[in-house]
Formats: C-alpha cells, structure tokens, sequence
C-alpha cells in the first residue's frame, strides 16, 4: 500500500468547555481537567487538557490519513501540559510502511511557543487487510 498523503496538521484551539464536556462524556472528572481553583494549586497552575482528548484529535488526522485502518499499537507521552485557549498544531506523518502496516509520528504542539506537549507513534492496519 503506497499512501497519496504523507502528512497531514491542522491547527485547534482547545477551551475549558471542551475539556468539560469530554470530562463528563468520558467520565474522567479529574479536577486538574476541570477545577480551576483546584488546578491552581498545582504545579501546573491552571487546568490542563486530558491526554485522551489530545489523542483522539490526532486519531482523526490518521483517519483522514488511512481512511479505515484500524489501530494496532501506539505510544504516546505527554512532555508538557496543554492549557485551555492555546493554538495548537496537531499533525500527522507517515514515517513506514510494511505491507498492510503503516507508522505514523504523531505530535501536538503549542504554536506560540512550539514546545511540544503530546508525541509518539501509531501503527495502524490498512482497510481491507487479512491479517
């Protein structure tokens, strides 16, 4: 399978009220997600988003990417936080391709300071694969 589209990045500013409302969509009410006055009192010093909600943005770009693969494996890390109301850039790149698995580097990173703060890979399974 040889990909049109190498990479792919789109540009999102993520708010409070998106960190709310995938706090009560997921259940995960942790008060660093959605205390302001509690995440103040932290070493972070305001909230900060979910890391499964920065992971399910770049989700989409793989989809958009290999439209119908399926995940087979990923690693992620978190190396900053991310603050409501921050531009971000989140992107995708196809960096292999193996028969029916492709890999991809996934990366967020805050546009005024371009300090990243979520990055890994993914490897998805192409549609209509066997295996």
């Amino acid at each position: 399978m040889t990909l049109a589209i190498k990479s792919i990045s789109i540009e999102r500013t993520l708010t409070q009220a998106d960190f709310d409302e995938f706090a009560a969509l997921s259940g995960d009410d942790n008060p660093i997600h959605v205390d302001a006055d509690f995440s103040a009192s932290t070493r972070f010093g305001r909230t900060v988003s979910h890391g499964v909600l920065l992971m399910t943005v770049l989700r989409g770009l793989l989809g958009r990417l290999i439209p119908g693969g399926s995940v087979v494996s990923q690693q992620l890390m978190f190396p900053a936080p991310t603050y409501a109301d921050e531009a971000l850039l989140f992107s995708a790149e196809i960096i292999a391709e193996d028969n029916d698995l492709v890999t991809a580097a996934i990366r967020c990173q805050r546009l005024h300071d371009e300090v990243v703060t979520c990055e890994g890979t993914t490897v998805l399974r192409s549609p209509g694969s066997q295996s």
